[in-house]
């Protein structure tokens, strides 16, 4: 178990660290490094029975971290999505896969149990990418959220129906289903008493003892007493620790919570997707690469028009119905143990397994890198009226509009300076991806507009070319560096502010065209260390004077500050404000 553990992280160590200098997702370095140190490739790790166990603690710390975003309002919000749109899009996803597999020669009860267990999507890659990226409160990324939360009570109904397809059970199917259901509504009011009475005031008197490692164990306690009851009830523990997310989502300690469990998850959930890549048979890619491909194509093709159509239907554009759709088109986790079942109730064959298992693991492979393209791929998928409509409708409201300001991002930092502007009687557009932002934002402000500002389109359709200024004032360096790029498209003399978290790409965003870089860390640190001075007794003149040379010379004195882990994650996991 050690030896294995040390394997694993050494490998992720080099991979990882490779990955980021490539620029590309750290899912897939863990994959990556399951395939090389799995079975068939280096056969570096021995069978450990404790591992599996261990990898799948970082996709329960992963939906408790979730979960705290997600608070119980928020949720009653999505009932519509979890019930309605995840209910339909098994349902249908499962009647097209499962027909698809019956044609091949799969018995009807395997071919619906393969089916729907292929209308699953992966909720460990689709929640820490949409998270990573700033859209876990997008239109598209609270559709994917709440599917996956369906997804996930229909995947503990689907294990308990193998046995009973097989006929090794006693159990109906029409009992298993109830049953299932009940369970998880004793689960979550059970919850929801702990969450109300118990859990605030255990963390009032932690918080009361001042002591770190206390509160720390205490969310350590929640988390894995959460998965363990869930476990019992015959549920997913990650369905069970989301639950608890949800319902401590609205506690004062919720941001203290999420830092404290950060470290825990990050470091599981890569083990969780190293156990996955080590499932894989590399052999079948050399002799069956042409056949594994097409049904990686045909999977994702057929899940990502399903949601894309059923989106659509429930009346919203096109581009959130693309995204959503491109954001659920993999298969899931939940697909390896449910053919794992179905092998040893003889309700698959196991060379079909095999493929599909493949298959599965190449469409979450490359949803990480479809989930950074998407706004592109939406915007040539979709071209119909809605859009245009839309575009012609911000066209025509910003067409007066010059000398203005465009403001990409209306977070906190965004609506301060929206403020400052209107005091000053200064002409503003602002886009932002926050639908619920974007609501409250637009009573008060009738140039406030929901869309990416990542797409051209867009950016024209508010007028940057006529503008005075374009702003950045998203928190996430890579989507201030797409907007920037998309931006010098369109013009080049239009001067350009944007505003990041640190320094660490300062030189990388001046390159692309940036006319000035406000750095976050560096501008508190100015603030910190004038009201220091002036506290000890030196004239505010000469402070002043210290604090713009730092400024004039671009921050010399404080680039290159050494960054430690957790702020970086911090600030990469951070939504768009």
């Amino acid at each position: 178990m050690f030896a294995n553990l040390l394997i694993i992280l050494a490998s992720s160590l080099v991979v990882i660290a490779l990955f980021r200098r490539l620029k590309l997702p750290p899912v897939l370095g863990y994959l990556c490094v399951g395939l090389l140190v799995g079975p068939t490739a280096l056969d570096w790790i021995n069978d450990s029975p404790d591992l599996p166990d261990l990898a799948e603690l970082g996709v329960v710390f992963l939906l408790f971290s979730l979960g705290l975003e997600f608070s119980l309002p928020k949720m009653l919000k999505l009932r519509r999505v979890v019930f309605g749109l995840g209910s339909l899009q098994v349902l249908c996803c499962a009647i097209a896969l499962g027909g698809l597999l019956y044609g091949f020669g799969m018995s009807f009860s395997g071919a619906f149990l393969l089916g729907a267990g292929l209308a699953l999507s992966s909720t460990a890659i689709v929640s820490k990418e949409l998270t990573s990226l700033g859209e876990i409160f997008s239109r598209h990324g609270q559709n994917a959220i709440g599917v996956l939360l369906f997804q996930d009570v229909v995947a503990v109904l689907l294990l308990t129906l193998v046995p009973v397809f097989a006929g090794s059970s006693d159990q109906a199917w029409y009992w298993a289903l109830p049953v299932t259901l009940g369970k998880t509504v004793i689960l979550f009011f059970g919850l929801l008493f702990a969450s109300r009475f118990l859990l605030p005031r255990l963390f009032h008197e932690v918080a009361a003892s001042r002591s770190a490692e206390l509160f720390v164990l205490l969310a350590l306690v929640i988390v894995l007493l959460t998965a363990w009851l869930t476990h019992l009830l015959g549920l997913s523990p990650a369905l069970g620790a989301f639950l608890a997310g949800m319902l401590l989502g609205e506690s004062h300690y919720r941001h203290q919570i999420e830092a404290d469990i950060r470290p825990f998850r990050d470091i599981l959930l890569g083990l969780f997707f190293v156990s996955i890549g080590m499932l894989i048979d590399l052999q079948l890619f050399v002799h069956h690469g042409l056949l594994i491909l097409g049904l990686t194509v045909a999977l994702m093709l057929i899940k990502g028009a399903v949601v894309a159509i059923l989106v659509k239907l429930r009346g919203s554009d096109g581009e959130t119905a693309w995204r959503s759709g491109l954001a659920l088109a993999q298969g899931g986790e939940f697909c390896f143990a449910l053919m794992a079942q179905m092998q040893l109730n003889s309700l698959i064959p196991p060379d079909f397994a095999a493929y599909l298992l493949a298959a599965t693991f190449c469409s979450m492979l490359l949803t990480p890198l479809l989930l950074r393209a998407a706004p592109k791929i939406a915007a040539r998928l979709h071209r119909q009226s809605y859009e245009e409509a839309e575009l012609e409708e911000i066209t025509a409201q910003s067409a007066e509009l010059h000398d203005h300001v465009v403001m990409c991002g209306y977070g906190r930092v965004g609506q301060s300076i929206g403020r400052f502007l209107s005091r000053e009687h200064k002409d503003f557009v602002a886009l932002d991806y926050d639908p619920d932002r974007i609501q409250e934002a637009a009573k008060a402000h009738s140039s406030v507009h929901y869309g990416d500002a990542r797409r051209g389109d867009l950016l024209r359709a508010v007028g940057l070319d006529r503008a005075r200024l374009l702003v950045i004032a998203v928190d996430n360096t890579e989507v201030a560096m797409s907007v920037l790029k998309e931006a010098r498209l369109i013009t080049l003399e239009v001067p350009i502010l944007v505003r990041t978290r640190d320094d660490s790409q300062l030189a990388d965003l001046k390159a692309a065209g940036a006319t000035e870089v406000v750095p976050e860390l560096l501008e508190s640190s100015l603030m910190l260390a004038s009201h220091a001075l002036v506290m000890l007794g030196l004239p505010e003149k000469t402070v002043q004077r210290r604090v713009d040379e730092v400024r004039h010379n671009r921050y010399h004195l404080l680039e290159g500050c050494f960054e430690s882990t957790d702020s970086r994650d911090a600030a990469t996991s951070r939504e768009n404000e």
